[in-house]
């Protein structure tokens, strides 16, 4: 099992943190590269449009007779081939979201947590306690954990850290997020990433919580069978109405 140190603001290590293997093992490109495109398909505002001819503004009296005139048949100045008329089968407005599996989302997140920390760029502090909301406090924090480019900041749900929301939102290339909206998309954006103790906790709990069975260790498999031997079968309609008799 691999860990991380945990350092406070200051840059100090306080501690470590013990990292699941099935979180933080392997990654799946693949995985991510769907996750990040459904992320961004969600994003695609689609308020293009263009006028189709009933939209156009224009008289719809036909400009001259049928026949006679040697010229082509025209029966309104709308038509999509004249200059200034309709268009034919034109975007209009949609949406481009589309269905994703949860878990493959949960899969894509652990493949991006794992990927964060093979490279040496996943930070974990104690706590983001502030003692005032002032930026350049915050600033000096991050410049003490090395941090040098764009960052994730990610805090426990919940958490009402008023402190740090206003200390962090002037900082440029810095995006503040709860532990239960962090997505694949977030850990690729930014260069480095830096979780307090509870949120990565928490976070691990849910993404082992979501593991396929396949996936787990034996002694949750054997954890889980010993939970459901220990609980009480359920009789069945012909069991009770033996009984009864």
């Amino acid at each position: 099992m691999a860990t991380i140190d945990i350092h406070d603001l200051s840059g100090r290590k306080v501690g470590t943190f013990d990292l699941a293997d099935e979180i933080f093992g392997a990654v799946n490109e693949d995985l991510i590269w769907e996750a990040v495109k459904h992320y961004r398909a969600g994003q695609h505002r689609g308020t293009h449009a263009t006028k189709a001819r009933w939209q156009v503004s224009g008289s719809g009296k036909k400009l001259w007779k049928q026949k006679g005139t040697g010229r082509a048949r025209i029966g309104s100045i709308r038509s999509p081939l004249w200059r200034h008329g309709g268009t034919v089968h034109g975007p209009v407005p949609r949406s481009y979201d589309y269905a994703f599996p949860r878990k493959k989302l949960l899969g894509a997140l652990r493949s991006a947590l794992a990927a964060k920390f093979a490279d040496g760029k996943l930070i974990v502090v104690n706590t983001f306690e502030l003692k005032d909301s002032k930026t350049k406090a915050f600033r000096a924090a991050l410049d003490a954990l090395k941090v040098d480019k764009t960052v994730l900041v990610v805090d426990a749900p919940n958490s009402g850290n008023r402190n740090l929301e206003l200390s962090s939102r002037n900082i440029h290339g810095l995006e503040l997020v709860p532990g239960n909206e962090v997505h694949p998309f977030h850990l690729l954006k930014y260069d480095r990433v830096i979780f307090s103790h509870p949120a990565i906790e928490k976070l691990q709990v849910t993404l082992k919580d979501s593991l396929p069975k396949r996936q787990r260790k034996p002694e949750e498999h054997e954890e889980g069978a010993k939970k459901a031997s220990a609980a009480p079968r359920k009789r069945t309609r012909h069991e009770k109405a033996a009984e009864v008799a």
